[in-house]
């Protein structure tokens, strides 16, 4: 049983850790007025934060098309058995839509595929296709493979702090998070996503402050199966934020990733966030 496993370019896999680990990406848009561009694609993520922070238009996200979903489900059904396809939140996104509709346009081709809506993003949603890669590969078959990542979601779980809400306010995807407004320009912003949206998740006085409730954070966590690292425009920062995190997890590297442009749009410079795959006391 040959299980393929697709996500799109929220995820912020690393180009070569999603080819050793045969995961397809299928790749967002983003628009800076009329200029259109792919995810990693047509635009490299140095380029896109450049004209985030030098531009004058702010852009916006376009989800992929269901086309863009259907020509990888039938490259990928003809070597495979089944296809398990992992999307970001549908609450902030129409891509786990797009993946539907992908997959309905396939009709039917004698390769099941299964559409999950992972109710995360970013390294969240990377550690779910990562998961489910390696199930794949130890020989999972694909009611198997959804199942377990059906469960891991409810335990999968991110944390982010914002230099700025000002990103995600123009990028219209503030969601509950409006409750920390009022203190906008004097506090760092922690977020969560609960249910699928953007939730707050309390406030920093201090950048240092809001890095150790990330560490707090991670601390909290039992049975600590994966952990992910993600920045926007702070490299050395996330470096050394994962080494912290490396005494608290040890059963395997704390990945770094760089986000993208999905949420990098709503997010901004100076974002530092963590995933993990753990339980995390209410």
């Amino acid at each position: 049983m040959t299980v393929k496993i697709v996500t799109d370019s929220s995820a912020d896999l690393p180009v070569q850790l999603a080819e050793e680990l045969g995961i397809s990406v299928v790749p967002l848009y983003v628009r800076f007025g009329n200029e259109i561009y792919r995810e990693r694609v047509t635009i490299t993520d140095d380029e896109f934060y450049d004209k985030l922070l030098n531009g004058s238009v702010h852009p916006v996200t376009i989800q992929p098309s269901p086309q863009d979903f259907t020509e990888v489900y039938e490259k990928l059904a003809k070597e495979a058995d089944g296809i398990i396809s992992i999307h970001l939140s549908g609450k902030l996104s129409g891509t786990y839509n797009s993946a539907l509709q992908g997959k309905e346009m396939m009709g039917d081709n004698g390769c099941p595929i299964e559409v999950v809506d992972s109710q995360l993003i970013t390294g969240a949603l990377g550690l779910l296709a990562i998961m489910a890669a390696n199930m794949a590969e130890s020989g999972k078959d694909l009611q198997q493979v959804k199942d377990g990542v059906e469960q891991a979601i409810p335990n999968t779980h991110m944390l982010a702090l914002f230099d700025t809400l000002k990103y995600l306010l123009l990028g219209g995807r503030i969601g509950k998070a409006k409750a920390l407004l009022g203190s906008i320009l004097s506090v760092k912003p922690v977020i969560t996503l609960k249910d699928g949206e953007v939730t707050p998740a309390g406030q920093a006085r201090t950048r240092a402050k809001g890095v150790e409730r990330l560490v707090d954070f991670a601390k909290s966590a039992s049975n600590l199966e994966d952990v992910a690292v993600g920045y926007s425009t702070t490299p050395d920062e996330a470096q050394t934020f994962a080494k912290r995190l490396s005494s608290i997890f040890t059963k395997g590297p704390v990945r770094v990733v760089r986000l993208g442009t999905t949420l990098g749009v709503h997010a901004g410079p100076g974002t530092l966030i963590v995933a993990l795959r753990g339980k995390i006391a209410e």
